[in-house]
């Protein structure tokens, strides 16, 4: 099990976990667009530091968008499996092609 899985699978054990007690539980508590509102901004401060040409700051920030998403996946429901599943199905498919057949 890699990093990013054991990440996920932390966040998902504190969605039932208390508020009081953890971050990701009171992030979790206020709801997808609070989550989503976080991943924007933890986005937004990786692309100011890779602006910036700040490689430990963007790696930092970088570190706080996974978080951010994989919170914001949870409190949306959505399986970090299923989003594998989907970069898997897409891997060696050209991205272009990928594109093409979105519609």
């Amino acid at each position: 099990m890699n990093t990013l899985d054991r990440l996920a699978d932390t966040i998902a054990a504190r969605a039932e976990a208390d508020p009081d007690s953890s971050w990701t539980a009171k992030l979790l508590s206020k709801g997808p667009e609070k989550c989503a509102e976080k991943f924007g901004e933890e986005a937004v401060e990786a692309i100011i530091a890779a602006v910036k040409g700040d490689r430990d700051n963007l790696t930092a920030e970088a570190a706080d968008v996974l978080y951010h998403l994989l919170v914001m996946l949870q409190a949306s429901d959505v399986a970090y499996a299923d989003v594998l599943a989907e970069l898997e199905r897409r891997s060696g498919v050209s991205g272009l092609a990928e594109k093409a057949g979105r519609g």
